[in-house]
């Protein structure tokens, strides 16, 4: 099947078998807005969908997705910001009370990171690239400083964890995120997907350390 035709079926099905049968969950949500609790920043990776691996509906979750699911800091500049614009719609128009950076193994822009070395994170041929994963550069070189002589996939899947936090850092430096962070309107919430095991971990803000979400948060 064509690429394009195969999503056209696929919608074809959703229609018929999510549309149809849920249409006042449909209604509801056309006549009174989007009020998600959540916004969730994820990769653009194909292989991690935050809607799919958290089994989210539609009006569940706010996202943006970007090369290594990465927040830049605070820049009150005339350029564009797409993640940062993001941002502050989820959080000073639609009133989110969570934020979740979400990160994931066999992250393609961390690990061209990672290959470079000390080098630019991309080669001459991009455009955007090199600037773009420069905000994970603090990750990078926690890594090479700490995990010299580890290989690397080690070395990734470190920073890929350090960029959560890197993030996570960075969104206190946007002023209307970290005034109902400080009163505990608004919570943070660093999460990693191992795609290979199929395990969700949550940063543990105690003791900086990743662990199993569902043991950080028990189900009810």
């Amino acid at each position: 099947m064509d690429d394009i035709a195969k999503l056209i079926s696929g919608f074809r099905d959703f229609r018929r078998e999510n549309f149809t049968t849920n249409r006042s969950r449909f209604q509801d949500l056309v006549s009174r807005g989007q009020s998600p609790r959540i916004m969730v920043i994820a990769c653009s990776d194909s292989r991690v969908d935050p809607a799919i691996v958290t089994g989210a509906e539609l009006g569940d979750l706010f996202v943006v997705r970007n090369v290594a699911n990465l927040v830049p800091p605070c820049q009150g500049d005339s350029h564009h910001h797409g993640t940062s614009t993001a941002l502050e719609y989820a959080v000073r128009i639609l009133g989110v009370a969570h934020i979740i950076v979400f990160g994931h193994a066999r992250c393609g822009g961390i690990h061209a990171l990672m290959e470079s070395g000390e080098k630019p994170a991309t080669t001459e041929s991009t455009d955007f690239m090199e600037s773009w994963m420069e905000i994970a550069r603090s990750a990078q070189d926690e890594v090479l400083r700490t995990m010299p002589d580890a290989g690397l996939e080690e070395q990734a899947t470190a920073c890929e964890k350090l960029g959560v936090k890197t993030s996570l850092k960075n969104l206190m430096t946007f002023p209307w995120i970290a005034s109902p962070v400080a009163a505990r309107e608004l919570h943070l919430h660093g999460w990693y997907f191992d795609l290979v095991e199929g395990v969700l971990y949550a940063l543990d803000t105690e003791n900086g350390e990743f662990r199993p979400a569902e043991d950080l948060f028990p189900l009810v």
